[in-house]
């Protein structure tokens, strides 16, 4: 029987591999009850994205209210927020409601390209929701505007803008290293809030359908904390999931195709995708 509970507060994606319908399978098979607050609806499929449209401030502040008065979510997970005014509402409202275990997936491009949030709500992102977030988890070209760099190309790069992410923002950092051009492992870096940080290193698995990672990682790791584990477990435990996820090798549409997001999420003793290690502020683990 699920017990706890999430919330996903991001866009639509009539194709079903990212956005809330990737969310919402990831949070199944994690073992929660996942909610949606919709942001905007998009018509894209595994080639790109042709439109998008926008929900109301007013739409989107009722879903919020309807939500935290009767189920109370454990963990809430953001992603696409698409403008400034869609973010004051979202910021508003996890800040009103004391919302707890908030992992914000700062999406601002889609896998096929597609830009999706627009340029001035950059500012907002970072000046009004960011504060609020527990974690925050941005890939390469998301941490490179994050942090200010320029370039982030190896690994010490990589720990520096989690460093200037972390010290910006005043929450913990995940930058995630899938964007890096290292063909055998992939190397994801959590900077957490005390300074300490881990590395999680894993074998890339070759398979071009990578449509929804970034949301199906943060979704599942929202609902890892949202069952009580501790935020280094929640992201060891949800970067299987998606290991697994990617590694079932669904093979769907013309384009970047979807995972398949009902694989077991448990992580057993027989599991080689994990790779999860500590380090000292010295070392670095690849």
């Amino acid at each position: 029987m699920i017990k706890h509970t999430a919330l996903t507060i991001a866009g639509s994606d009539s194709s079903g591999g990212a956005g809330i319908q990737a969310d919402l399978k990831t949070m199944l098979s994690c073992g929660v009850f996942g909610m949606s607050a919709i942001t905007a609806i998009t018509a894209q499929n595994t080639m790109g994205v042709k439109s998008i449209m926008q929900v109301t401030p007013s739409i989107l502040s009722d879903q919020l209210d309807m939500i935290f008065t009767d189920i109370f979510p454990e963990a809430v997970k953001v992603g696409m927020t698409f403008n400034a005014d869609l973010i004051e509402v979202i910021a508003t409202k996890l800040s009103e409601y004391k919302a707890k275990n908030i992992v914000v997936d700062p999406v601002m491009v889609a896998t096929s390209g597609a830009r999706l949030i627009n340029e001035d709500a950059i500012d907002s992102l970072c000046t009004l929701l960011l504060k609020e977030a527990d974690l925050i988890t941005p890939n390469i070209p998301e941490a490179m505007i994050l942090s200010g760099l320029s370039r982030i190309s190896n690994a010490e790069d990589q720990l520096l803008a989690a460093r200037i992410i972390r010290e910006k923002y005043d929450c913990s950092v995940l930058v995630k290293g899938g964007h890096m051009s290292d063909d055998s492992m992939s190397a994801d870096v959590l900077y957490k809030e005390d300074n300490s940080y881990f590395w999680y290193t894993s074998p890339r698995i070759d398979n071009p359908n990578t449509h929804g990672t970034g949301c199906t990682l943060s979704s599942a790791i929202a609902s890892f904390l949202a069952k009580g584990e501790s935020m280094e477990d929640a992201i060891s435990k949800a970067k299987n999931y998606l290991s697994r996820a990617i590694a079932a090798g669904l093979n769907l549409g013309q384009g970047s195709g979807p995972l398949w997001h009902m694989v077991p999420s448990c992580c057993d003793n027989t599991d080689t995708m994990k790779n999860f290690s500590s380090i000292n502020d010295n070392q670095i683990l690849l």
